[in-house]
């Protein structure tokens, strides 16, 4: 009789006998388990056999978890389908302790676990009890299956791949632990994992119940990433005579990267497709949004492979080409050092598409480190960074111009004013130190002509003149004012850069001994801005402004800073405007507490919000006439639910009587839309506006008045 399921606990013994003959199938991820997992086996083993009584057989059996097998009943081969973790480092385990122990009848009895040697006379071939995937095969059988193998693998200093390097690490774990045994503790160890430890084998005979099975397991919590699952369900549904094909261009692309980075590019192209903040899992959002089930080779060819060489090169700063190439390399060296990586979505987008031309390729390059640096120096915040690179992304895929002004790639007045003021103001109060040093960094590195080159270990600021001098200091005499003092200590212009932990009790030592004994090594410093205050004798508030005025300078040039304006001086410039815009104006409502953002028009008949603004979903103030209009727009299908059915959305424009009605409807409550709503782009409220305009000029804002 057939079955679909069996489910046996089964000791290593039986696991690692003619019962079976394991195979790891090519579309299986990498070994990933490493040191940590390795040594936690090997102590959670030796505290179970300090606790077993003497008689090994009266001990409790020690469970190690489950394994997915697809396997017939009348067969001994079986594809792993998840296992393939603990029967690797099981098997380098027994390799471990044949090393280790010095009997050779044990020794046998130990690779009999392992393999079965070939016979000559009968014309047999070796049969191992476990086969790993054909990239790692012979590796694994060289080096841990036969014998004298693993002396020679601890040894190795040749560079290894991913799963290779992890096997070595893992076998000199085991060879460090297993030294400190006895010899008849070794032996005791050998028979407590053979006949007291056991793993749940479920075994189906089919691939699609094996999937279903390794699907159940791992929501359950088994170690198991959300790339290894993708790679089952996508590989898993190729057809079978390309998947060993597609199983090595994910491979190569996985052992390129690294299995972390791999990891990453996946977040990274989740977010080239999601365009939001996630939400839910990789694993769901890749689902949703990434991989139509019906379409894995098309991911594979047309999404995986193309984004994973362009990470590649956006990571390595490796781009290649006959023009701009290293001034391309130069930016995406300074992009990867920003602390955040939500840039990399709409670089990977725009890099796929463009990456032959270069001259479209370092104008990129270039404003995207203008917009991270900003971003940096403005301490945006992730949702902020994500709403903007997201837009970005949009753009990129849209084919829009983005060096006009009012491309997302681009800073706007009144963004270039902020990061101005920031650069301006004292940064060592403001940002962290990381964000500090990277800022100084790119500053230092622009001053030196692009000459300097970062190597330190230890990069970090220090402050010139000390944050408190001591009393009759020759600090005092060059900044005597208190006021003076405070203003200049913590800015740009009172900054150097060490290569070098900072020492706080050098912080308060007079000018010629930190010139001497602290700001350098040997006389000369590696640090453009450090060399700077080398060549000063005196240290007043004189030369910080022009040391901060140089910098500031430095820093407008490069991130083109020059277009700046406040937010009163696009105010200022918008109402001395209004006497040629006519009469229509444009408002916006945002509602950051909400996440909502509305945009409506004043033409002097009518305050109308526009399709695709956004609105409260409850009505949350007191009882209103405004409710009872909210409810018929959403009765005529003028205001219908979001998709994610967290607001509701205007299905076209629609017109109200006053700015208030309108303001009242997106947020769900009693308001006063002359003082809510703002002129589009600006800080001026509608009252504002309305203040301005000519006497004969018709609002509707006035009916509120």
């Amino acid at each position: 009789m057939s079955h679909t399921l069996t489910a046996k606990e089964q000791s290593l013994a039986k696991i690692f006998s003619d019962d079976y003959v394991f195979t790891i199938p090519g579309y299986q991820r990498p070994y990933a388990w490493g040191r940590e997992q390795a040594q936690e086996l090997l102590d959670d083993l030796l505290g179970a056999l300090a606790a077993a009584p003497a008689q090994l057989s009266e001990a409790a059996p020690y469970f190690l978890g489950s394994i997915v097998l697809i396997k017939g009943e009348a067969t001994q081969e079986a594809t792993v389908v998840d296992g393939q973790q603990r029967l690797t480092t099981l098997t380098l385990l027994l390799s471990a302790i044949r090393a280790s122990v010095q009997d050779a009848a044990v020794q046998t009895g130990v690779t009999k676990r392992i393999y079965e040697h070939g016979d000559v006379v009968s014309a047999t071939q070796a049969r191992y009890r476990l086969s790993l995937r054909e990239r790692d095969r012979d590796f694994f059988r060289q080096y841990v299956q036969h014998e004298d193998g693993l002396q020679t693998l601890v040894q190795l200093n040749t560079p290894l791949p991913d799963a290779q390097s992890r096997l070595r690490a893992n076998a000199q774990v085991f060879m460090d632990g297993l030294a400190k045994l006895q010899q008849f503790e070794l032996v005791r160890l050998v028979q407590f994992v053979i006949t007291r430890c056991y793993l749940v084998t479920v075994a189906t005979p089919d691939l699609d119940s094996a999937y279903r099975i390794f699907g159940v397991l791992n929501s359950r919590g088994l170690d198991l990433s959300a790339t290894d699952i993708l790679k089952a369900e996508i590989i898993g549904g190729i057809e079978p005579a390309l998947r060993d094909d597609y199983t090595k261009k994910w491979e190569d692309e996985e052992e390129e990267l690294g299995r972390d980075e791999f990891g990453d590019l996946f977040s990274h192209i989740r977010m080239v497709y999601r365009k939001a903040k996630p939400q839910g899992t990789l694993l769901k959002e890749f689902k949703e949004h990434v991989v139509p089930a019906q379409q894995p080779r098309n991911f594979v060819d047309e999404i995986l492979l193309p984004m994973a060489q362009a990470f590649s090169e956006l990571r390595d700063a490796d781009y290649a080409s006959q023009r701009h190439a290293e001034q391309v390399n130069e930016h995406l060296r300074w992009l990867n050092r920003l602390e955040f990586k939500d840039w990399v979505p709409p670089a990977l987008t725009f890099f796929v598409r463009f990456r032959h031309q270069p001259e479209a390729v370092l104008s990129f390059f270039r404003d995207l480190e203008r917009l991270g640096y900003s971003m940096l120096a403005r301490k945006a915040g992730v949702n902020e960074r994500i709403e903007r690179f997201s837009a970005l992304t949009r753009a990129i895929e849209a084919g829009s111009d983005l060096s006009v002004a009012s491309s997302p790639l681009q800073l706007s007045p009144e963004e270039q004013h902020q990061t101005y003021v920031t650069l301006s103001g004292p940064l060592y109060e403001t940002h962290s130190s990381r964000a500090l040093a990277l800022l100084l960094l790119r500053l230092d590195h622009l001053m030196s002509d692009g000459s300097a080159s970062y190597q330190h270990e230890v990069v970090t600021v220090e402050h010139v003149m000390p944050q408190q001098p001591a009393p009759n200091s020759q600090w005092l005499t060059w900044v005597p004012d208190t006021a003076a003092h405070q203003h200049w200590v913590h800015r740009l212009g009172n900054l150097a850069l060490l290569s070098r932990k900072k020492n706080s009790s050098a912080s308060n030592r007079d000018f010629t001994w930190k010139k001497s004994s602290y700001f350098t090594k040997g006389g000369t410093s590696s640090f453009a801005l450090t060399t700077q205050v080398l060549q000063h004798s005196d240290w007043t508030a004189e030369i910080m402004q022009e040391r901060q005025a140089t910098m500031l300078k430095t820093l407008e040039t490069h991130w083109r800073l020059q277009d700046r304006k406040s937010k009163a001086d696009l105010a200022e410039a918008m109402l001395a405007e209004l006497g040629v815009v006519g009469n229509i104006a444009m408002f916006e409502l945002e509602n950051a507490r909400h996440g909502l953002a509305a945009v409506a028009e004043e033409n002097g008949d009518s305050f109308t919000v526009l399709a695709n603004s956004q609105a409260k979903l409850e009505w949350t103030g007191q009882p209103h006439t405004y409710q009872q209009l909210r409810e018929e727009l959403c009765s005529t299908g003028a205001l219908k639910l979001s998709e994610d059915g967290s607001h509701f959305v205007f299905t076209k424009d629609t017109n109200f009587k006053s700015p208030s009605a309108a303001s009242a409807t997106v947020l769900g409550r009693a308001d006063n839309g002359r003082n809510t709503w703002r002129l589009k782009g600006t800080s001026i409220t509608y009252a504002a506006w309305q203040d301005n305009l000519p006497g004969s000029q018709p609002v509707t804002g006035c009916s509120e008045v």
